[in-house]
């Protein structure tokens, strides 16, 4: 294996944006089981990780504990702990808990992956890890469908970009956990304020994030309609 390599899933997200639901997106099912299960699955069986992360809000800690011991067949491998105020916070919580518990080291790699991302391939998963081991930093994407414009006002256009040269971010991001933590720590409030994702840590530092190419099909499920694209998409996998 050569480095130690953690699994970091996200899943502290309350929903919102499903309406008016009693529990956040990533405890909904699809195909009888929880969005989350899906996804842990995907980490679970690839032994490339020493330990798999998982970040959830704390009172759904216990719940989350529960349903990965009832669906996950090697559920030993996954820790469940509380996620932070953002996202980026989640995250130093994940490299925290790597140092107290397991030890961290320059080469250590995180693989952080949105919980609400249940198609993630094991190709996506081994090229992550191969990237953030040889060159520090990676980022999963695919090449940019639609035109992208760009509006400072929202009233109208400032710009439109050439669309070959952009690119729409997934997850995995993948890291060498130590320098992620060591640029994030040396970010302004101000600087902070302004992430979207833990690629932009890097980038306003003017380190190098390299791209690995994502899937079409790797959706994150935000929306109500995007339940009924990942059953339909379950139903394709079933069949594979």
């Amino acid at each position: 294996m050569g480095t130690n390599v953690y699994g970091v899933i996200l899943a502290g997200g309350s929903g919102s944006r499903m309406g008016n639901v009693e529990k956040p997106k990533q405890f909904m099912e699809i195909g009888q089981k929880p969005i989350l299960i899906h996804t842990a699955e995907k980490f679970a069986v690839n032994q490339e990780f020493e330990r798999i992360i998982v970040l959830a809000p704390r009172q759904w800690i216990p719940y989350t504990q529960d349903i990965i011991r009832r669906y996950v067949p090697l559920w030993e491998r996954i820790d469940v702990i509380e996620g932070g105020e953002t996202r980026n916070e989640t995250i130093m919580n994940s490299i925290s808990h790597i140092e107290k518990n397991y030890g961290l080291d320059d080469e250590t790699v995180i693989v952080t992956h949105d919980s609400v991302r249940p198609f993630v391939t094991h190709r996506i998963l081994e090229d992550n890890i191969r990237t953030a081991r040889e060159k520090g930093a990676c980022d999963t994407v695919i090449p940019a469908s639609d035109t992208i414009v760009e509006s400072a006002d929202k009233d109208c256009i400032a710009s439109i970009p050439d669309r070959s040269r952009m690119f729409q971010g997934q997850t995995p991001q993948s890291f060498r956990a130590k320098k992620l933590r060591e640029v994030y720590q040396s970010l302004t409030p101000q600087e902070k304020d302004i992430l979207t994702d833990a690629c932009k840590i890097l980038v306003l530092k003017g380190e190098k994030v390299y791209l690995v190419a994502g899937e079409v099909f790797n959706i994150k499920i935000t929306y109500p309609h995007d339940l009924r694209v990942a059953e339909s998409l379950l139903g394709g996998e079933k069949e594979c």
